[in-house]
């Protein structure tokens, strides 16, 4: 059973989907390329299940992305899942402060290793890594670094990327996150010190109640963010939450985020 999409993702990229008794909680829609696989899988809840649900699925396995998979409101600890005989794995990419590509690969070959999918694992690796790779060459070279900054989400202060996979994906493309140095992964900031930093770029994550075009006119009616000239200009980039995830959509975001930026 997997929770959470960018790791629904990876079985299903992986061609586990026979293995699967279960799944829940997409951010956004599966990737095109997996709907196929998806649709044989059955969805036991929009968000988390509970945990009579899961226990009711009888799965031996629950690959979980975000610790909140494991919370008492979700599938319960893990501790209390191996009680049942129910092994876990937790994603560790998606859980450490600044993790890089190797880190998901690592998941990726952890779990290719688990399913003796070894091979397959290795292959799908190797396929993001060149991709990236060959986005990386294409990058213009610039003389001075480009500044991006994040928004996630929040009004009286924004949430950004701290040390999360965004500021590394944007550290791949050449930029820099203007929120990159905070030890963490996602901060509330304020607003005064996005407009300190002056931003080139602003992406903005596509995820939730709120609309991308709501979030844009929220940032272009702001006191201080209108002031901006990326905001000026409408500098925006949107990436899915589905991809700004450690999953396989690495080579996707970073190919928007190097179009935005160049």
């Amino acid at each position: 059973m997997s929770l959470n999409q960018h790791v629904t993702e990876i079985m299903l990229a992986l061609g586990l989907e026979d293995r699967m008794v279960g799944t829940a909680y997409l951010d956004d829609a599966i990737h095109p390329d997996l709907k196929d696989a998806y649709e044989k899988v059955p969805v036991l809840a929009e968000q988390y299940p509970s945990q009579e649900n899961i226990l009711a699925a009888k799965p031996d396995f629950i690959y979980g992305g975000w610790e909140s998979a494991f919370q008492n409101e979700a599938a319960g600890s893990r501790e209390e899942l191996e009680k049942f005989g129910i092994a876990s794995y937790l994603h560790e990419s998606s859980n450490i402060k600044n993790p890089q590509l190797e880190d998901v690969f690592q998941d990726i070959k952890n779990i290719g290793k688990i399913f003796r999918e070894e091979e397959a694992a290795e292959t799908l690796t190797s396929e993001i890594q060149s991709k990236v790779q060959e986005i990386q060459q294409n990058i213009p070279k610039q003389e001075v670094t480009k500044k991006v900054f994040v928004y996630d989400s929040g009004d009286s202060a924004p949430l950004t990327a701290g040390q999360n996979f965004l500021n590394t994906l944007i550290e791949i493309g050449g930029a820099e996150n203007i929120f990159g140095n905070l030890n963490k992964g996602w901060a509330t900031v304020s607003w005064e010190e996005v407009a300190e930093a002056a931003p080139d770029e602003i992406i903005i994550i596509d995820y939730g109640d709120t609309s991308v075009e709501d979030k844009k006119t929220f940032l272009k009616n702001h006191s201080v963010m209108k002031e901006l000239k990326a905001v000026k200009e409408e500098q925006f980039t949107i990436i899915p939450l589905s991809e700004a995830s450690e999953g396989i959509r690495a080579p996707e975001a970073l190919e928007k985020i190097v179009d935005g930026i160049y």
